[in-house]
């Protein structure tokens, strides 16, 4: 009789331990990508980082990113030196961080296309602040594609920019984030 409760409580473990696992669907990519524009009348500005980092745990509905901010690529070389010595200070505010979770119909184990929001924390230059934004998930074979699009404004995270640029550069930048994430186990 002890034997049979003892292979009920393996089996019981061994149940629990695999469903654990199920549901730590882990999602992840180092190359993620995040590019921000900014138009004016006098000179457009565009910077693209392909070293984002990123993991979305589909099993409870939360994702993180990180970036270098040395990671953004600029046409020009002048602004991409500006961009980091001036305005975002890179070496003494290296990264930028996103954490939080998203809302919304998401099937870890159906394929197909996914509208969700995004809500969490984002830091920049040492400033937090909340945000909320529509997304998109498509989950495709064990692989989530996602995609967001939204505004941010300088001043909102402590970056000035100087009078003498002010008219270069929009007080709002449009931020694209694309993310081709794989399964972990």
């Amino acid at each position: 009789m002890h034997v049979h409760i003892m292979q009920k409580m393996l089996l019981l473990t061994v149940f629990l331990a695999a469903s654990v696992i199920a549901q730590a669907q882990l999602y992840m990519t180092r190359t993620g990508t995040i590019s921000f524009f900014s138009k004016t009348a006098l000179e457009d500005i565009q910077a693209e980082n392909n070293q984002v980092y990123a993991v979305i745990d589909a099993g409870k509905k939360n994702l993180a990113f990180t970036l270098l901010m040395k990671g953004f690529i600029f046409r020009k070389e002048l602004m991409q030196e500006h961009f980091n010595e001036n305005y975002v200070e890179s070496d003494k505010y290296p990264k930028a961080n996103f954490t939080g979770m998203f809302t919304g119909d998401f099937t870890p184990a159906k394929d197909g296309l996914y509208h969700v929001i995004v809500k969490g924390s984002l830091t920049i230059h040492n400033t937090t602040r909340r945000i909320e934004q529509p997304a998109t998930f498509e989950l495709i074979k064990g692989r989530i594609s996602g995609r967001a699009d939204f505004k941010v404004r300088p001043e909102d995270y402590n970056i000035s920019i100087p009078s003498i640029v002010r008219d270069k550069i929009s007080g709002e930048l449009t931020v694209h984030v694309r993310v081709d994430c794989k399964i972990t186990r």
